[in-house]
């Protein structure tokens, strides 16, 4: 896939105000400073398109941006830790669940997980949900680059080992690189090949 136009369109802090449902959307989701707005930027390959931040919690709203004026990509707000209110934080997990299980043109996730770290407790519950849901998700490894050929390997091995006791099968997994650009074309190619198929299930 090669983008030509990356567009932000506009945040929702429900799903209420999402613009209209007509295009496929793909959801891009993970831990706070997970390394999500730079996986995007470098998705699109427009710098500037999600902001970043060196602060956690920052995503606050479910923002929708066009790509190619024919899908959308969806940045929501982190889970785990944000320097916030209960809250306010409780409101966002509202928000995104009810995203989650009720957009109807919502194609796939990809739930980003820091390669750096062992399994943590909140993403493998929150790739359980997604499960027991029946929600279609894929597992994005962000920031390959800060580990060894070895350690990198060893850290999707763990996650693979944790997960496997309790799924039958694993997702589709990326390994990423905001850094040097790894994982662009598979995950661009992966979102291509499941926007034929959802053209064809309408």
């Amino acid at each position: 896939m090669i983008i030509h136009s990356a567009t932000f369109i506009k945040s929702s802090p429900t799903i209420k105000e999402c613009p209209d449902p007509v295009m496929p959307e793909f959801g891009f989701i993970g831990r706070s400073n997970v390394g999500k707005s730079s996986l995007i930027n470098m998705l699109t390959g427009w710098s500037r398109l999600a902001k970043t931040s060196v602060q956690p919690g920052k995503t606050r709203t479910i923002n929708h941006f066009s790509v190619n004026e024919s899908w959308y990509l969806v940045d929501l707000p982190g889970y785990g830790y944000a320097k916030v209110p209960v809250k306010l934080r409780e409101k966002w997990v509202r928000a995104t669940e009810e995203y989650i299980l009720k957009r109807e043109n919502l194609v796939s996730l990809f739930v980003l997980l820091d390669s750096r770290h062992k399994p943590q407790r909140s993403d493998l519950e929150f790739m359980e949900f997604l499960g027991l849901n029946n929600i279609p998700f894929a597992r994005v490894f962000t920031k390959s680059d800060k580990l060894s050929i070895s350690n990198l390997e060893n850290s999707v091995s763990q996650f693979d080992s944790v997960m496997m006791n309790n799924w039958e099968s694993l997702p589709v997994s990326f390994i990423t690189s905001a850094v040097k650009g790894n994982g662009r074309e598979e995950i661009l190619d992966y979102i291509e090949e499941s926007m034929k198929n959802f053209s064809n299930s309408i």
